[in-house]
């Protein structure tokens, strides 16, 4: 899901939220953003978490993407946290 988060908060101007099954596709997930990131001359600010943990966020300054495992993805709820943004994409 994207959402365009500049209306609701300073934080960023859009949060990505995506879930992989398993850590192996956390990570995969995660490499593959970093790798199409810097191939564009962008490098994240800031990463956090671990695919082991269920979750990691790569901070880009405008863009954030969190990036779950289903279980830590239910318990934290982004999508309701940010439910007054405005949803650009969503992709089942």
């Amino acid at each position: 899901m994207l959402f365009d988060v500049r209306t609701v908060s300073l934080l960023a101007d859009y949060f990505i939220i995506c879930s992989g099954d398993t850590e192996r596709q956390v990570k995969a997930i995660v490499d593959d953003v970093i790798e199409r990131a810097k191939d564009l001359g962008f490098k994240p600010l800031q990463t956090e978490g671990a695919p082991a943990s269920g979750w990691m966020v790569l901070d880009y300054g405008n863009v954030i993407a969190h990036i779950f495992l289903p279980p830590q993805r239910d318990y934290y709820q982004l999508e309701e946290l940010w439910s007054d943004a405005q949803l650009v994409v969503r992709i089942q």
